[in-house]
């Protein structure tokens, strides 16, 4: 797929060397070609080598790639740019790569990756690359770079709004954020100098700045798909603290409790602590994802309906789940019905019987509205889970707090039920 514009007069070449590339690869492809300018020598010349061109609805980078991942029919997609001084070899360092990660970026900032190009274009993409990626936290040091394959169905499912070249680091953000695995091999990008290359810096530069915003806030979202697991290395040190105290307290009242079926697991750094044998539950795919890194089994379902033989887990850890959920739902229910006779619950919840949640969360809601206030459809204390459990035969084990705010409770229960 090579989005062109104003690039007649190197198409020719670029696309003969591609094709001599797939050809020795041996695999069966199609080449698109995007016609940002829609001019009739682009369309001569990619038809003469073979490709098909594609006129995009919309003007821009962005609405280029929409199209033309909507119309592509391979199970990878392969992007590159126009403005490239040799054939297009690098797809041979692609290709191999192609079932590690649903997107393999040829990068210029890796070990290995190195870019000729002028110095200003050199200094501004490494401005922007090198001091705004960090923030993102993605694991990736080249976000700019268009040369990149997908995996097509990953791509074809995410819906990025960006119609200039501001599209090219939210498709990577917007993966990311979906727990798709990205990765990085060396590039050595040498771009023609008889043209104004579609990726000029300048203009990349503005439409992301002019996004960066929006995409810095989808990364740090709780929907993120790595945002548990980031808080437990996060800059703010509150969310550091909180996260690596949940955990503590977690794994020490998990100790010696056998298997464990973790309920709403997310991406907790917790999931690479539980015990053998273990299973980690989520109702969202993205989660699970991130997830699979941590070599335990994982599920997606409900907590409302968990697909368990009564009795089937000595121990069943619930953390930050049941005030995200309406009261009548049957979460308390599902989790003492798959805990076997004995086995000890583990349920952690905010406090809000207690000042010190109540104050943090009404100042939290004025920094990010729409959260904590807005997520948390129920509102449990202390002495309502304790009653709540006694009555059903359940004893209280040990009480934990963090900041006197949230709530860590163990239930051990009953023999015979």
């Amino acid at each position: 797929m090579i989005p062109v514009l104003d690039d007649a007069p190197g198409l020719g070449p670029l696309l003969a060397g591609l094709a001599r590339t797939l050809e020795g690869l041996g695999v069966t492809s199609e080449v698109l070609v995007p016609d940002c300018g829609r001019d009739a020598r682009v369309r001569r010349a990619a038809m003469d080598a073979g490709a098909s061109v594609i006129e995009a609805p919309a003007f821009g980078y962005g609405a280029a790639l929409r199209e033309a991942f909507a119309r592509a029919r391979g199970r990878f997609i392969i992007t590159l740019d126009a403005d490239l001084a040799e054939p297009p070899e690098f797809v041979r360092a692609l290709w191999p790569h192609r079932h590690e990660a649903d997107v393999v970026v040829a990068s210029r900032y890796v070990r290995g990756g190195r870019a000729t190009m002028p110095l200003v274009r050199r200094v501004l993409s490494s401005i922007f690359n090198r001091a705004l990626a960090p923030a993102l936290r993605l694991g990736v040091r080249d976000l700019s770079s268009a040369f990149r394959l997908y995996r097509a169905e990953t791509v074809r499912a995410q819906a990025f709004a960006g119609q200039g070249f501001d599209a090219v680091p939210e498709i990577l953000v917007r993966l990311v954020a979906d727990g798709r695995r990205a990765l990085e091999v060396p590039f050595h990008y040498t771009p023609r100098r008889d043209r104004r290359s579609m990726a000029r810096p300048i203009a990349f530069g503005w439409t992301y700045l002019r996004t960066f915003w929006s995409l810095w806030r989808l990364r740090n979202s709780i929907l993120s798909a790595d945002y548990d697991a980031r808080a437990f290395d996060s800059l703010i040190p509150l969310q550091r603290y909180w996260q690596r105290r949940r955990c503590r307290h977690v794994v020490e009242l998990m100790a010696g409790q056998g298997r464990v079926l973790d309920v709403g697991c997310g991406s907790s750094r917790i999931i690479e602590r539980l015990p053998a044998g273990s299973v980690a539950l989520d109702i969202l795919p993205r989660k699970l994802r991130h997830a699979r890194r941590f070599g335990h089994a994982l599920v997606c379902a409900s907590a409302a309906v968990l697909p368990f033989a009564d009795g089937e887990f000595p121990c069943v850890l619930c953390s930050q789940v049941i005030e995200h959920v309406p009261r009548e739902a049957p979460v308390l229910d599902e989790l003492c019905r798959v805990l076997a006779p004995g086995g000890r619950l583990i349920l952690g919840t905010p406090d809000y019987a207690r000042w010190e949640w109540v104050a943090l969360e009404a100042l939290y809601a004025r920094v990010a509205p729409g959260a904590y206030a807005d997520e948390h459809v129920t509102h449990y204390t202390r002495e309502l889970l304790v009653d709540e459990f006694e009555r059903r035969g359940f004893r209280l084990e040990a009480t934990r707090y963090i900041a006197r705010a949230e709530l860590i409770l163990a239930f051990r229960k009953p023999d015979g039920r």
